[in-house]
């Protein structure tokens, strides 16, 4: 007899375990599918580690610093094994969080791969062994992404590294290849640098961070170029060749080859939707490019069958995830949610500096037909950031001329992560420049600059 529940969630990670919650909150029965790790990629090999990793790369750069702040220190090393035992160590408290919410929330877990077995049904099996036999009228496929892999850039988990091998490094290299220079490229090269390693970051694209604004990407180019890093754009990956401890890779950049050898390399040149054997050929759902296709309400082709997070499509982030998770929970309980829009979707890149927005580039609004308006506000006119050391930076709105919309908001520099939640409520609540210029910023603090850039865009900034 299989187990009968309201909803089964095949995954656990950001987008599956919220979904969860929520349904029981509603008062289903609920059950999660998870072959590995509760917190799903998210809180063991993304979001959360690689946090904790590039803490300690803020705190070796500031103990190399130390003099401007009118400090001196003999003798500064780390324990690079120490450094990746915490970064564990993290991820595993809150994977262990995530057990304890399932059990608070009477949530039956399942260890093991779920495959759809016919409508409303699933056959769950560990190691090619059946688990159970699961049937509900809702099925939630939260099935998360994969790192993608291209030719001659395949990871073997010594000299080439995916995501995985480069957050449980066995030693620190002195030399490092990224390829990629998205948000995880662009974090790993950081990280990296900041930890005395040599990196070279390698992007196909005129330009790094290549989803920002234009503006931000060039500043932060700079900004790593004035770190040391080696930063190649309009780059073309062409042959690469292993020894014994080390791997070379031939790259052209405007038409001339140069080969660059380090110890290891990082390929990040995106991911793919986890599809396969989860037993949608046997469905109406559709798949495109590695996704698996969905309505606002993310509903899939099938009936009673829903797709959230990574495998949904982009953008690939975990607050996306969970924010699908509600909305299909609550569509699924009648609640009428509102349907998610993706431009008010915040991104962040915790690379330094660092890096947030939400909303339309200065070039996306552009190309949509809107007469605009943009503030602009460096950091170094910020008293705080000046406090504080990292007077690097800029903030930059982006408004409609006509409306007074706030189009979007891109912001590089000391904790724009924590920051740009600020113009996501904006956004939400379709604030107006009349609305953020009589907003009271507290004094001293970093978020100041936030209104000056509001203020800019119509000629009333006060501190440059």
């Amino acid at each position: 007899m299989a187990d009968e529940f309201d909803l089964v969630v095949v995954g656990g990670g950001p987008g599956g375990y919220v979904a969860a919650i929520r349904a029981s909150q509603l008062k289903m029965k609920v059950a999660v599918v998870e072959r590995e790790n509760l917190g799903g990629i998210c809180l063991n090999w993304g979001c959360i580690p690689t946090k904790a990793l590039l803490r300690a790369s803020e705190i070796n750069h500031l103990l190399h610093t130390l003099d401007a702040y009118g400090f001196s220190a003999d003798n500064i090393r780390y324990d690079f094994q120490k450094v990746v035992k915490r970064s564990r160590a993290v991820s595993g408290q809150l994977s262990a969080g995530v057990k304890g919410l399932m059990k608070k929330n009477k949530v039956t877990v399942y260890d093991g791969t779920a495959k759809l077995a016919g409508p409303g049904k699933l056959s769950v099996t560990k190691d090619g062994k059946p688990v159970a036999e699961l049937a509900a009228k809702n099925i939630i496929l939260a099935t998360g992404a994969r790192a993608r892999v291209l030719p001659g850039l395949e990871p073997d988990g010594k000299l080439i590294w995916s995501y995985r091998e480069a957050l449980v490094p066995d030693t620190m290299p002195k030399s490092l290849i990224v390829v990629g220079s998205g948000a995880i490229g662009s974090e790993f090269a950081s990280f990296f640098l900041n930890m005395g390693a040599q990196v070279t970051l390698i992007e196909a694209l005129d330009r790094i961070l290549p989803v920002e604004d234009a503006e931000i990407s060039a500043f932060v180019h700079k900004a790593f170029t004035k770190q040391k890093m080696n930063v190649l754009t309009g780059a073309k990956v062409g042959k690469v060749t292993k020894s014994a401890n080390s791997v070379t890779v031939s790259v052209e950049v405007g038409g001339k080859v140069q080969e660059i050898t380090a110890d290891r390399l990082i390929s990040a040149v995106g991911i793919v939707g986890n599809v396969e054997d989860l037993g949608l050929e046997n469905t109406k759902a559709k798949v495109e490019r590695s996704h698996i296709v969905i309505d606002e309400l993310c509903r899939t082709g099938e009936p009673g069958l829903y797709a959230i997070g990574d495998v949904a499509g982009p953008p690939w982030l975990a607050h996306k995830a969970s924010h699908e998770a509600i909305i299909c929970v609550e569509g699924i309980a009648g609640l009428h949610p509102h349907a998610m829009d993706v431009s008010n979707i915040p991104g962040c890149t915790y690379c330094r500096p660092q890096v947030a927005s939400v909303g339309m580039t200065e070039a996306r609004a552009k190309e949509a037909g809107h007469e605009v308006r943009v503030g602009r506000f460096p950091f170094i006119g910020n008293g705080k950031a000046i406090a504080l050391g990292e007077p690097e930076g800029l903030v930059k709105t982006v408004f409609d001329a006509k409306t007074g919309e706030l189009l979007g908001a891109h912001m590089v520099g000391p904790e724009v992560t924590e920051l740009i939640q600020g113009y996501g409520i904006a956004r939400t609540l379709e604030s107006t420049e009349a609305e953020l210029m009589h907003t009271v910023f507290p004094h001293p603090t970093v978020s100041e600059a936030m209104h000056e850039a509001v203020l800019d865009a119509y000629g009333r900034v006060i501190h440059i």
